[in-house]
């Protein structure tokens, strides 16, 4: 019989050879090294060898265990081999395993943090409640009562749902599934409900919204990219995110990659903009941030800097945020008559579909330019207290 200080013991010869247990059992000493456990047996007049484990990550104890439940399945009158292909297959058609297999299939079509969200939705909803099972025997239930428990959170109840149907779309294109169980359980959450982020439209407010701005006290940093958010009006983790190499001052351009849309977008930057960036360049042009965080570590400003900023104004969340200087534009900019397709452009607003957008993203660039100029103009004139009129732009 095998003890655990002869296993150890084995030295790897020329060829394989091998040290019997009992029942049939024994450990294969390959000339690389590896120790394998076996189970030699016979079925249906046929010799046959089954695998126990790999030594030392099985122990002889386990693989004992392994060998005597084979042997049970014998006396049954069932093959251990075809039985444990039943399980291997069984395994590979889990929802955990078959998710698994779809992640890594998609995840040069979307971004790092987009792929490792999805996994970590799966991981934290799907996988604990239905993971271990087979993926073409879920039903809709089983989807309705995971959705079910994020209704507290609409919008993460919306994107697991869809996440899952995308997941039975890979599986059904793969022949692993018949249908889709999570698509009768869309029309049973409740629609979200659209919330507006505050945003300050009548003319004599926002001027004295920026007068408020440009009298801020606080970082220089802070200071420069509170001044730039609303003559630009992006997304306010983009503007903190500006990298100095996306800037071309000759075009008088900021063109990145939106990480919301996944598109890339033109800003044409008006003078008052490009004034801002002068001012600050000489600080923070050799890094790679515009507006880099104050402590030095490689990272961009806080996501809470022009929250707090407005907050200390006296501006709550209630009344203007940081998010809503893009409101202010929108609103302005129709009412002054300027194209709602440019607007909605400068906005990045844009079409899901990528050669749409890659043909979108420079649509009405030359309006948007003559809009971005006059914007800046207009919010001069509002800052130093001119009898500034909306105008109707023609033509």
């Amino acid at each position: 019989m095998l003890s655990d200080s002869k296993i150890k013991a084995s030295k790897p010869l020329d060829k394989p050879y091998k040290l019997a247990d009992e029942k049939g059992m024994y450990l294969l000493i390959s000339p690389n090294g590896g120790k394998y456990f076996r189970l030699k047996y016979r079925f249906a007049g046929k010799e046959k060898v089954l695998a126990l484990g790999v030594y030392p990550e099985i122990t002889l104890k386990q693989a004992r265990i392994e060998r005597d439940k084979a042997k049970a399945l014998l006396a049954q009158g069932i093959d251990p081999l075809a039985a444990k292909q039943v399980i291997k297959e069984e395994t590979l058609n889990t929802v955990e395993y078959v998710a698994r297999e779809w992640f890594a299939s998609t995840a040069h079509t979307i971004t790092s943090h987009t792929h490792q969200k999805k996994i970590r939705h799966f991981e934290k909803f799907v996988f604990p409640a239905i993971g271990d099972q087979p993926i073409n025997e879920i039903k809709s239930p089983a989807i309705f009562s995971i959705v079910k428990a994020l209704f507290i959170k609409l919008e993460t109840a919306h994107r697991v749902r869809a996440e899952i149907s995308a997941l039975y779309s890979y599986a059904i294109a793969h022949g692993l599934a018949d249908y889709d169980p999570a698509q009768a359980v869309a029309k049973q959450i409740p629609a979200k409900k659209v919330q507006h982020r505050a945003a300050l439209t009548d003319p004599q407010d926002v001027a004295k919204l920026l007068r408020d701005i440009y009298n801020y006290e606080g970082t220089f940093v802070v200071q420069c990219a509170f001044r730039l958010s609303p003559l630009i009006f992006q997304r306010p983790g983009e503007i903190r995110q500006m990298q100095w190499s996306d800037i071309d001052p000759n075009t008088k351009e900021w063109r990145y990659l939106v990480t919301k849309t996944d598109t890339q977008h033109i800003v044409p930057l008006s003078t008052q903009a490009i004034a801002i960036l002068e001012t600050i360049k000489p600080l923070t042009g050799n890094g790679r941030y515009v507006f880099p965080s104050q402590r030095n570590d490689g990272r961009p400003m806080s996501d809470n800097a022009i929250r707090t900023a407005l907050k200390s104004l006296g501006y709550d969340s209630d009344t203007m945020t940081a998010h809503g200087f893009r409101g202010t534009a929108s609103t302005l900019l129709n009412e002054q008559g300027w194209s709602p397709d440019a607007i909605e452009r400068q906005l990045c607003h844009m079409p899901r579909d990528q050669v749409r957008a890659a043909y979108n993203r420079a649509q009405y660039l030359d309006e948007r330019r003559r809009m971005m100029q006059a914007w800046g103009d207009y919010l001069d004139g509002l800052r130093n207290g001119a009898q500034v009129i909306a105008f109707k732009r023609q033509g």
